[in-house]
């Protein structure tokens, strides 16, 4: 650890925490490898934000960040086994080297996070030195949070399709649904039907408005062997706000095994979901099997459409195709809903293409792209 110029200024009492603080009212700076070492809290009342050296915290009693304005430090450094509690966040221009030690946030405020800024980066996470509580980014497209819980780090791989304005993450070793740290809860048991099961042992909060994918991974305490015994049904599910329940983000299909593995959701925007963990594929056996359909296109509003109930609630990402008894493709829709009336919707011949299809006997075949999954089956078609 590099020999550093220790400053402690002014006697506070912090919201019951009595021990001395730096008070910064605006005459500090870091200059050009300059360094700064706190064992004390730090009250920062005006801007702190044009530091180029590096700025640490250590010692063995919990260090606070507080006051009305966010410091932002070029290097940072934390070697403090206690941690760094902070009641305003701290931003991070260029690296953060975690040694020992916890930047902590309050996580029912997501208001209040170590950022890293565009060009920022770390070394060192491990279990031993994480953010416990809200780590966030700006102007990064691919980012690794490094959060925990104190205990494990439980990192989020976020790959986002273009840079992010600001994205926010914090890991969460609690049952969604009776956290203790925040107040909303989020029911393992009130799932989509796709689903089997929900991880009640841990879950991440991710915010951000760009589309993106995201990988995580499970360890022995994940508890994964409470979920399934087959890895290869294990997904990525999202508590939704639009629907109130838990919806699957990803095909199954995690990879490692039940001890140790990850999975890799699909692309959608963070800021549509609360929470984020674990889940399983789980379709009914009578449900692997589509039915064969009949639809009578006579306007007696009676079977007049083709419907496949199961498109609309289960996937609505999915592909059909309708085939002749002689293989020629008839009908192609791409997220299918009710568009199917008889009539043929592609550019192969198709005789009397006005008067509708002719009463006959087709077949389909229909992918269920949110799961993975393709069938087929039979269609007749009657006038």
């Amino acid at each position: 650890m590099k020999n550093l110029c220790y400053i402690s200024l002014l006697l506070f009492g912090m919201l019951g925490h009595a021990q001395t603080a730096l008070y910064n009212s605006g005459n500090i700076r870091i200059h050009n490898q300059g360094q700064l070492g706190f064992h004390t809290d730090l009250i920062n009342d005006a801007a702190f934000d044009e530091n180029v050296g590096l700025a640490g915290f250590y010692g063995n009693d919990q260090i606070y960040v507080s006051g009305a304005f966010v410091p932002t430090f070029y290097d940072m450094e934390i070697a403090n086994p206690t941690g760094v509690l902070l009641q305003t966040g701290i931003n991070n221009l260029n690296n953060t080297n975690f040694i020992v030690g916890d930047f902590l946030t309050f996580k029912n405020q997501t208001d209040v996070s170590y950022t890293f800024l565009q060009d920022a980066f770390y070394t060192g996470d491990s279990d031993l030195s994480q953010v416990d509580g809200y780590a966030a980014v700006t102007g990064q497209s691919s980012f690794t949070f490094p959060v925990g819980d104190g205990v494990q780090l439980r990192p989020l791989i976020l790959r986002s399709e273009s840079e992010n304005p600001v994205a926010k993450c914090a890991y969460f070793f609690e049952n969604a649904g009776s956290p203790t740290s925040i107040s909303e809860s989020f029911d393992p048991a009130i799932k989509s039907k796709v689903l089997g099961g929900v991880s009640g042992t841990e879950f991440w909060r991710l915010q951000g408005s760009v589309p993106s994918t995201i990988e995580i991974s499970w360890n022995e305490r994940s508890d994964i062997a409470a979920l399934t015994d087959d890895v290869t049904t294990i997904m990525v599910a999202g508590w939704s706000k639009a629907e109130n329940q838990w919806v699957a983000l990803s095909p199954a299909g995690g990879t490692g095994d039940l001890t140790v593995g990850f999975v890799a959701s699909d692309s959608f925007i963070p800021d549509d979901y609360e929470a984020i963990t674990f889940a399983t594929l789980d379709v009914p056996e009578d449900f692997l099997d589509l039915e064969n359909y009949i639809v009578s296109a006579n306007g007696d509003g009676i079977n007049d459409i083709l419907m496949i109930p199961e498109l609309l609630e289960l996937s609505p990402n999915n592909h059909l195709r309708i085939y002749n008894r002689y293989g020629s493709l008839v009908f192609d829709q791409v997220n299918y809903t009710d568009q199917f009336k008889g009539y043929s919707n592609v550019d192969n011949f198709v005789i009397d293409r006005e008067q509708g299809l002719p009463s006959d006997v087709y077949f389909y075949i229909v992918s269920m792209d949110d799961l993975g999954l393709s069938f087929q089956g039979f269609l007749y078609l009657t006038r």
